[in-house]
């Protein structure tokens, strides 16, 4: 078993060394010089799902999208990841870190994910800080197996399990603008 193995690795670099000896040498003798500039590769982002809405932002709304911006680039997450937590902060709160809100409050959901409390997401501290709520909110996202290729509504409800499941899905387009905006600044 280790003889056919080992051959067939061997083969295998045999191969790649032949491509690169016969590959490299025409490639690197082109008669045409080869212009290098870099060139912009665009990802195709997942159509937004139905119709979708869009509020102006003020500077504590700017400030909490670079926060989940920021948590997100910190967790090693793609901006995918960072797309679906701001789309679900619109959803939640509009994107404010809302403390406790008295007879409107529902049950004791605060921060910027209507985080609760009660069902383990932290203390109400933690909850209302950006960044640990967003870290709390990507922690759950991973554990949803194929989050990245999911509907943005299907991943952030999985999380999240709001009474109203497809009302995530109307902030796509602006989240995305907004990583599109803030991910590289």
């Amino acid at each position: 078993m280790n003889t056919i193995f080992r051959k067939s690795m061997l083969s295998v670099a045999g191969l790649a060394f032949a491509g690169g000896v016969f590959a490299g040498p025409i490639a690197a003798h082109a008669a045409t010089p080869v212009d290098a500039k870099p060139v912009a590769v665009a990802v195709q982002a997942p159509k937004p799902q139905g119709e979708q809405s869009h509020i102006s932002l003020n500077d504590e709304q700017t400030a909490n999208v670079k926060a989940i911006i920021a948590a997100t680039k910190k967790a090693g997450l793609p901006e995918r990841a960072a797309v679906i937590s701001i789309a679900t902060s619109l959803q939640e709160s509009k994107l404010e870190n809302l403390g406790h809100l008295g007879d409107r409050n529902d049950h004791d959901s605060l921060g910027l994910f209507q985080q609760r409390p009660s069902s383990g997401w932290g203390t109400p501290e933690q909850i209302t800080d950006p960044e640990y709520s967003t870290t709390a909110f990507l922690k759950g996202l991973k554990q949803v197996d194929g989050w990245q290729d999911m509907a943005l509504t299907d991943a952030a409800q999985t999380v999240q399990v709001s009474a109203y499941p497809d009302a995530y899905a109307q902030w796509e387009q602006q989240a995305a603008d907004l990583v599109g905006q803030y991910w590289n600044s």
